[in-house]
């Protein structure tokens, strides 16, 4: 009895030590991710993927292409990507889901969304037990991850007008909640910036004046973080409509994100 008992133990201990060890050398690769992909030659295969399927990356100079690359990279190898009903992450799900993340965070150099180290891929709509609905994506900070629908992040590419788009959404949600995470990344927008837009938000929401605007989706208005979210997708998909219907806010948010879509290479 007491050697059974010593060769549970001993294989308890072995067991915990090595997911200790594996969560530690993950860790360490997602920490010198900007060393490795500063050294790493972007793969010929992830470009291929982004001329074909990412308008963004094409819109950009020559320069602002590296630049994508090497924040791109940086991204993909400080994530770790996790199948959900599926068997295995391809590099196009890698390159598209991170590009996503880039194009949103292109004009602030020293985000990478830290706090979010697991990006969790579902094939279609999940059942969530906790909300006992359907989800196409969420964020979820007390586990450092963000869920996606692989169907709804890809239809979103290809109806790139219709100011719905999961992975934009998704990583909007991300990026303001990174900015209030006590982190290396933490408080890189503007307080003031943000009090701005979140009382363009409330107005639009909330006084009477505004009951008639409905250029951004009523949901919208559900809270401050999904108005940030929606107005993200609009911003994207349709700059020039969202300058022309709510010009200020469209600043403001030009300022937040540091670029503008309507002179992305001007």
């Amino acid at each position: 009895m007491f050697f059974f008992i010593l060769v549970v133990g001993f294989v308890i201990a072995a067991t915990y030590y090595r997911h200790q060890l594996e969560a530690a050398y993950e860790e360490a690769g997602r920490r010198a991710a900007p060393i490795r992909s500063a050294i790493l030659p972007f793969p010929q295969t992830y470009k291929e993927i982004l001329l074909k399927y990412f308008p963004y990356y094409n819109r950009l100079n020559s320069s602002q292409q590296h630049a994508f690359e090497q924040k791109l990279l940086t991204f993909i190898l400080s994530k770790k990507f996790i199948p959900r009903q599926f068997d295995a992450v391809t590099d196009e799900m890698k390159v598209m889901i991170g590009a996503c993340a880039v194009q949103l965070t292109f004009g602030l150099p020293r985000v990478y969304l830290q706090h979010f180290s697991k990006i969790l891929i579902y094939p279609t709509d999940y059942y969530s037990s906790l909300t006992k609905r359907f989800h196409k994506g969420e964020v979820n900070p007390a586990f450092g991850a963000i869920v996606l629908s692989w169907k709804s992040f890809v239809d979103g590419y290809i109806y790139p007008t219709d100011s719905v788009n999961l992975g934009l959404h998704e990583m909007a949600h991300a990026l303001r909640l990174e900015n209030i995470i006590h982190n290396d990344e933490y408080d890189f927008f503007d307080d003031a910036l943000v009090e701005k837009f979140d009382a363009y938000a409330y107005q639009l929401c909330h006084l009477p004046q505004y009951a008639d605007e409905s250029f951004l989706r009523a949901y919208a208005c559900a809270n401050e973080h999904e108005f940030f979210a929606v107005a993200v997708e609009n911003f994207f998909e349709r700059p020039a409509e969202f300058k022309h219907a709510l010009p200020e806010l469209y600043e403001t948010l030009t300022k937040l994100l540091r670029q503008d879509p309507l002179i992305l290479n001007p």
